[in-house]
């Protein structure tokens, strides 16, 4: 296992619970939420992996472009609670995906048993930042890529009060001229700037786009089930 430690919603789909043996992963739901641009197509094959270990799955899906924050925060609330039916749950989002469960967490009637934070911004990233000045970046992802965009925002974020698991990739591009000079990072975000705290982040040899992809992302939530 790769492992260093660096410190309304009619837009969800849900699939039925796999006919497999008994588990301690059986009766527990997973919330999907993809990331900036993405859809919940990006989520499809974790979320395959997941049913196979006997997980109920939920993909939870926005438009950055044409929602608001406060607004879409409030649909995941309920998306949440009308899906698990205050069953056992856990959270997986992908970059935006993390920063809307942040901000919802405080809110639910009852935490999930596991956040799976993969590549979240935890704090402004400096794309983003250097990014928010472009009108196309404004209009492509409305009020959404902005908060991401702002320090104030993105630092006044609760800390998460569930047990987390954080990965960062490290396949993005290196070099004196790149945008993250020679910091690892997934082409997005420097594994500094997933850093929550002092969470250990789990590296993998992947791209910000892929990440959720990884068969060590799946592999490693039936595990953290089963203990």
């Amino acid at each position: 296992m790769l492992f260093r430690s660096v410190g309304a919603d009619g837009s969800g789909i849900s699939y039925p619970r796999c006919s497999r043996p008994s588990t301690s992963a059986t009766d527990m739901h997973a919330i999907l939420i993809h990331g900036l641009g993405r859809t919940p197509v990006s989520m499809l094959l974790l979320a395959r992996r997941l049913r196979a270990k006997g997980i109920t799955t939920h993909l939870f899906g926005y438009s950055a472009a044409f929602e608001g924050w406060d607004a879409c925060v409030a649909r995941l609330r309920g998306f949440i609670a009308t899906r698990t039916h205050g069953e056992r749950f856990i959270v997986v989002g992908h970059s935006l995906g993390c920063v809307l469960t942040r901000a919802v967490l405080p809110t639910l009637a009852h935490a999930p048993e596991l956040g799976v934070f993969l590549a979240p911004p935890s704090t402004a990233s400096s794309l983003a930042v250097k990014l928010s000045r472009w009108w196309l970046f404004r209009v492509l992802t409305g009020e959404m890529g902005q908060l991401l965009a702002s320090r104030d925002f993105m630092d006044a974020l609760p800390v998460p009060d569930i047990p987390l698991r954080v990965y960062a990739g490290t396949k993005g591009p290196r070099g004196k001229w790149m945008p993250f000079g020679d910091e690892p990072n997934d082409g997005i975000v420097s594994v500094k700037e997933v850093q929550l705290e002092s969470i250990p982040v789990q590296l993998l040899p992947t791209i910000h786009t892929l990440i959720m992809n990884s068969r060590q992302v799946a592999a490693d939530i039936g595990a953290a089930l089963k203990q």
